[in-house]
């Protein structure tokens, strides 16, 4: 069992008491606040085949694909003023100062898959899909996010994006500097609702026109 960490102990502590005294409420709310929410921008990155590689494959060659993936990714986004806050199967979760940092992190990951992918056999070439948000979250020490825009851009990554593909929040997208990239408005259905998600498309060529903001 994994050992719960101080910060993490001190959130159950603050919503037992929650639980307890309804009457304060508010001030609780408050102080979880206080205490861990914070303005950034989140990375959730899902590998792609998962399915068919462990069909094919089995689950240790998949492992070992997963251990590949981390050894990749893990430094693109360090070096994007990144944090790692945790991989969960074939999912990588980050967060970074702002929607840039995630997003230069994304582009270098998909750089270093291709470097990956050109020197390993075709059946361990490596494919993710990244979601990214940015907003108010909880920031549970090293350990977890909580937020809107956390399951916004899980929802993205882990479940809407293709296969080295690259989708962003409005909330993020608004937040990127102008002139720099091009996206497009892309929209899907679902149970809730409609999502509506910007689609990256590459960086702003020397004369062309970016793309408006949302």
């Amino acid at each position: 069992m994994r050992e719960t960490t101080p910060a993490l102990a001190r959130l159950k502590d603050l919503l037992l008491e929650r639980n307890q005294t309804p009457d304060r409420v508010e001030e609780i709310d408050r102080e979880i606040v206080e205490t861990f929410q914070r303005k950034v921008s989140m990375l959730i990155l899902d590998m792609c085949g998962f399915s068919r590689i462990t069909t094919s494959h089995g689950i240790i060659f998949y492992l070992a694909m997963i251990q590949q993936m981390e050894s990749a990714a893990c430094p693109a986004v360090e070096q994007n003023k990144g944090e790692v806050i945790k991989q969960e199967a074939d999912n990588l979760f980050a967060f970074f100062p702002t929607p840039q940092d995630a997003l230069e992190a994304a582009l270098d990951i998909f750089r270093a898959f291709d470097a990956m992918n050109a020197v390993v056999p075709d059946e361990r070439d490596i494919y993710g899909s990244i979601g990214i948000g940015f907003g108010d979250t909880l920031v549970i020490g090293d350990e977890d996010l909580f937020g809107d825009q956390m399951n916004r851009a899980s929802r993205l990554g882990e479940d809407l994006a293709g296969q080295q593909e690259i989708l962003l929040t409005a909330s993020a997208c608004e937040e990127l500097p102008e002139g720099l990239y091009r996206f497009e408005t892309v929209r899907f259905q679902d149970r809730g609702g409609e999502i509506t998600a910007y689609r990256f498309l590459g960086r702003v060529l020397e004369g062309e026109a970016p793309s408006p903001s949302p």
